[in-house]
């Protein structure tokens, strides 16, 4: 079954997602539905394989952030070769991708890595390492057709250039089910990327427990607000972060707290007009430069704001227009004084002269 399909023109590989494990470890939960950082694992994974032509999942359909080709082995259940058999079918890229559905710390930098480490080498693939060293083959970019020859050797197939496929994207056999992995890697040439953090995986509610706790330390927690945000409004793109966060301060600061959240929104609203007016062409990088320009002229404003805050709360500093400004008010005395303040409400004290009359001159002593 295939809905949603997504191909990106001129991709420089293609991804396969194994979403349909059995999750024993976890009780038989649904492991790829697993929130982590309020997104579920799968939306985790396919952001960081966001730049493959075609992402291919294989697993029951069910709704993602991003668009992708479903898949399912044949049998159902019948392990990693042969999802990974399927997936494959749907694909046409000469590189390609593979991964596991549980991997929350996985990022686009270093599926960007084992690309880079495959294509460096004369190897079959690339695959990341955990802490202790050792091979993660479904956190991995390998070459397609070593792929394609290596089942189709395991499965008893000949090697016809297509792999064996049929047109409905599954080999006509089960010869796969049940075969671990291992059998597969065990036979290609492989160089090895190490990134720990990346290759963690999440097995257990254990492992759920301590991803979720990470994400929410203190220098991680911003950024994966701000991913899981982009993830859940479709935004592919990115901006100064820096330079919003000292727009904020500035405008809570400067003017007054609310003005924080209302000033960056209504930044993002005039980002979004003039990528408008500017048409479709200049895609991300026009909707990123429009961002700038609306941070740069709010920031300003807000500086401008500040500033006549500060001058007006320096002491002696004249207010335009008063006595001591040169120009005398209509009315005041040019006494060089300041301009005496409304008289207090009050009774008036015994023998005190009637407000607008001068004192009585005391009589002279004879």
């Amino acid at each position: 079954m295939t809905t949603n399909v997504t191909t990106k023109e001129g991709g420089p590989y293609d991804a396969v997602v194994l979403a349909g494990g059995g999750a024993a470890r976890l009780g038989g939960a649904d492991k790829p539905g697993v929130r982590v950082g309020g997104r579920a694992l799968l939306d985790r994974v396919l952001a960081a394989c966001s730049g493959a032509g075609t992402t291919v999942v294989v697993a029951a359909p069910r709704p993602t952030v991003r668009p992708v080709v479903w898949a399912r082995e044949e049998p159902a259940g019948g392990g990693p070769l042969a999802a990974l058999d399927a997936g494959l079918a749907r694909t046409t890229a000469e590189r390609v991708v593979v991964l596991s559905a549980d991997l929350p710390f996985l990022g686009a930098q270093t599926v960007s890595r084992l690309l880079a480490a495959l294509a460096g080498s004369g190897a079959d693939g690339a695959v990341l390492t955990d802490p202790e060293g050792r091979d993660q083959p479904l956190v991995a970019a390998y070459r397609r057709a070593a792929l394609l020859r290596e089942i189709a050797a395991l499965d008893g197939r000949g090697s016809d250039g297509g792999g064996g496929h049929d047109g409905r994207g599954s080999h006509g056999g089960g010869g796969l089910a049940g075969l671990p992995l291992r059998r597969l890697t065990g036979r290609l040439s492989l160089t090895r990327v190490a990134d720990p953090l990346a290759a963690f995986d999440c097995d257990t509610w254990d492992d759920i427990a301590s991803a979720r706790a990470r994400i929410r330390e203190h220098g991680n927690v911003l950024d994966e607000w701000i991913s899981a945000v982009k993830d859940e409004l479709g935004i592919e793109l990115d901006v100064d972060t820096g330079a919003l966060l000292d727009l904020a301060r500035d405008a809570a600061h400067g003017v007054a707290r609310p003005a924080a959240p209302l000033t960056t929104f209504l930044v993002g609203y005039a980002a979004a007009q003039a990528a408008a007016r500017g048409g479709a062409a200049g895609g991300a990088e026009t909707v990123a430069g429009a961002v700038a320009e609306a941070t740069r002229k709010a920031a300003a404003l807000a500086a401008r704001w500040a500033d006549e805050d500060q001058q007006d709360a320096k002491p002696g500093t004249p207010a335009p227009g008063s006595a001591q400004s040169g120009s005398a008010m209509p009315g005041s005395a040019q006494s060089g004084s300041a301009k005496p303040g409304p008289p207090q409400p009050g009774p008036p004290q015994s023998g005190s002269p009637k407000p607008g009359t001068a004192p009585a001159t005391p009589p002279v002593a004879g």
